[in-house]
C-alpha cells in the first residue's frame, strides 16, 4: 500500500466541479462530513439493532439519546436546539415514535410538552452503551487518535459546523 503522503496532489472532493480554484479544500472537507455521516448514521442504527430495537431510525435514535442526556426533561425546541436541527416536524415525529413505543414519557404543563425517558427507554439506552463500548470505544483505544486529540476535532467540527450555519443563512438572504 502506498503512502498517502507520496501523492500529496491527489485529492478526494465530494464533487469535481464545486473544488475548483480555493474550493479544493472545502471540497475535500465535505467529502470526508458526507462519509463520516453516513458511516455515522449507519453505526448508530446497527448498534441500536444489536442493544434490541432495529425499528429506530438515526434521527429517533438522537432524540432518544438528547432526551435522556442529563437526566433532564427538554422541550421539542430544546431537542431541536441542542442538535441542530432546523425542521422541528421531524422532531415532532421521532418523539412521537418514541412516545408510542414507551421509550419516552411526556408531561403537558400550559402550553409546553416535556419529554423524559421512560424506564424501558433507559434500559435500551443502557444496552446501547454497552454494545458502543464493546464495538466501538474498546477498539478506538488501539488508534492513534485519543482523548485530547478526539476533543480537538469535535471543537474543530463544532466551529466548522458555525461556519456551514453562517452560511447557509447568508445563502437564504439572496
Amino acid at each position: 500500500m502506498s503512502d498517502p503522503k507520496s501523492h500529496p496532489s491527489r485529492r478526494i472532493v465530494s464533487s469535481r466541479h464545486l473544488a475548483e480554484g480555493e474550493g479544493w479544500e472545502a471540497s475535500e472537507l465535505e467529502y470526508g462530513m458526507i462519509i463520516a455521516y453516513n458511516a455515522f448514521s449507519r453505526w448508530m442504527s446497527r448498534c441500536m439493532a444489536a442493544a434490541g430495537n432495529a425499528d429506530l431510525t438515526p434521527l429517533e435514535i438522537l432524540v432518544l439519546h438528547n432526551t435522556n442526556h442529563r437526566d433532564r426533561e427538554k422541550r421539542l425546541t430544546d431537542i431541536c436546539f441542542l442538535l441542530n436541527i432546523e425542521d422541528t416536524h421531524t422532531v415532532n415525529y421521532a418523539l412521537r415514535k418514541l412516545l408510542k413505543s414507551g421509550l419516552l414519557e411526556a408531561e403537558k404543563r400550559g402550553k409546553e410538552v416535556f419529554y423524559r425517558t421512560s424506564a424501558s427507554g433507559a434500559e435500551l439506552i443502557e444496552t446501547y452503551r454497552a454494545v458502543r463500548n464493546t464495538c466501538l470505544i474498546d477498539s478506538m483505544g488501539r488508534t492513534d487518535i485519543k482523548g485530547d486529540d478526539l476533543r480537538e476535532i469535535a471543537a474543530q467540527l463544532r466551529a466548522i459546523s458555525g461556519q456551514y450555519d453562517q452560511a447557509s443563512r447568508a445563502a437564504a438572504s439572496l
